[in-house]
């Protein structure tokens, strides 16, 4: 944001689109910033930060579902994402990848302005929300800031970093199916060979250690050809 003004960060190949969306945003009040491709986005993203960036689904080079996941391994920045009508599997991964909505092409201008309002709402909502660090599930207490996790007596489960890492992932996406590139980028943020296990070591060895602190839970299952699921419900605690 620059000052008051709120800004948001177009990246479209279509100059046409791009100068429309533009244009439709600064008459009602935003900054703007453009970007060809996933090169020039990088470089506003060096010295900026918008408060929301509307992403091309179909982009040369890096497309938009590759992007989406890049940001989204780094940052909250919300993220609305244009698709074409029939790109519905590729619409529906790029909100698993962590878009925050998306909008199909063509779309009329009231109905982009009435989806860039409602994401920026989400975003402050969440941004002004002071959030809890410290999280239960099943007999277990997790608190962020000390990098601790205890049981309901008190006594502390010894976890590995990566394994900690690993646990607060599951933890932030409860019920949820999570693929290994997606734990791969939250917890490591950084692209992984596809043949890497070692999620699935590390999964093997949290859930040994949280099955003997707390035995017949079952807290991760493994969902074939899918990834891994936390199934405990998890709720903030102060």
């Amino acid at each position: 944001m620059h000052g008051s003004i709120t800004t948001i960060l177009i990246v479209e190949d279509d100059p046409d689109i791009r100068r429309l969306v533009a244009d439709l945003l600064c008459r009602e009040g935003f900054g703007v910033e453009e970007a060809d491709g996933a090169a020039a986005m990088d470089e506003v993203l060096a010295r900026m930060r918008p408060d929301l960036v509307i992403l091309d689904l179909m982009l040369p080079g890096e497309d938009g579902l590759s992007i989406c996941r890049r940001i989204r391994a780094q940052d909250a920045l919300p993220i609305l994402m244009l698709t074409a009508k029939s790109d519905e599997i590729d619409r529906v991964v790029g909100l698993e990848m962590g878009a925050d909505d998306y909008l199909t092409k063509p779309f009329g201008p009231r109905e982009l302005l009435a989806r860039v309002r409602a994401v920026l709402r989400r975003g402050r909502a969440m941004a002004l929300a002071p959030p809890s660090r410290r999280f239960a599930f099943d007999r277990f207490i997790i608190d962020f800031d000390a990098r601790q996790i205890a049981d309901a007596g008190g006594n502390g489960l010894t976890l590995t970093s990566a394994e900690f890492d690993l646990l607060g992932c599951f933890v932030q996406r409860p019920r949820r199916v999570l693929t290994r590139d997606q734990i791969l980028d939250w917890t490591r943020g950084r692209a992984n060979d596809p043949f890497d296990r070692t999620v699935d070591m590390l999964v093997s060895r949290l859930r040994r250690k949280l099955d003997s602190a707390s035995p017949g839970s079952n807290l991760i299952s493994t969902v074939r050809n899918g990834g891994y699921l936390f199934t405990a419900p998890v709720k903030a605690v102060p």
